[in-house]
């Protein structure tokens, strides 16, 4: 399975309302900055949520540490597979330019390796899409969450891994994020790979919505009953 990847030329570009900032100051983070300390964000500490025991073993999301991951993500982004979604082939530089636009924001978007069993193959990005510019193009919900993926590896995809994988986070987010109550992707309509694993994680196709850099599958996972905190 590929990317998910929202929109490469339109993101992280909201600004938080004034009231929302002061408010957000008052939980720990830097008052009236609009800027996480090191460890925070807004989606409720990923760095905290804690493995995931999956069919396929012990999996983690850990927070992308740019000067130790970069390298490797800019492989898995020079893949054809992977750049037909992505658009970030080119040198490093060109990865590490959109993972430390996420770094050094405001913590609204966490790159993240995904690590199974001990061994970094995937890469993710988990993001509050009601402050994406996503938000623009259908309605959303305070707190909704959004994925975006990448298997890294070829010999990884194809074998319903990705589907494993995408449950495990998505049961994350609702284990970790209380307040959020639908977990939201947007493949890319052509990435039929992709579309087919958010649909074996519970997923469901709602509407195809034009962005400007592709028409989008928008996947929805609602909370269930039993997952309600």
């Amino acid at each position: 399975m590929t990317s998910t990847d929202a929109s490469a030329d339109d993101t992280l570009d909201l600004h938080l309302p004034d009231e929302f900032v002061a408010l957000f100051g008052k939980d720990g983070n830097a008052a009236g900055t609009g800027r996480s300390r090191p460890g925070d964000d807004l989606l409720d500490r990923v760095a905290d949520w804690g493995p995931a025991v999956t069919l396929a073993g012990v999996f983690r999301l850990v927070p992308v540490d740019a000067e130790r991951d970069v390298p490797l993500i800019g492989r898995w982004m020079n893949d054809p597979a992977v750049a037909a979604f992505w658009g970030l082939t080119g040198p490093q530089s060109v990865t590490e330019d959109h993972v430390r636009a996420q770094l050094t924001g405001d913590g609204r978007s966490v790159p993240c390796m995904g690590v199974l069993e001990g061994v970094p193959m995937s890469y993710w990005e988990i993001y509050r899409a009601d402050l994406d510019p996503l938000a623009r193009y259908c309605p959303l919900r305070p707190h909704d969450t959004g994925i975006h993926v990448l298997i890294g590896d070829a010999a990884d995809r194809g074998q319903g891994l990705g589907t494993t994988l995408v449950r495990a986070v998505t049961d994350l987010v609702f284990a970790g994020r209380p307040a959020c109550t639908r977990v939201l992707a947007e493949p890319d309509v052509r990435n039929t790979p992709s579309v087919a694993a958010f649909l074996g994680a519970g997923f469901r196709c709602v509407a195809e919505v034009s962005l400007p850099a592709k028409r989008a599958a928008l996947m929805v996972r609602e909370r269930s009953s039993h997952e309600v905190p």
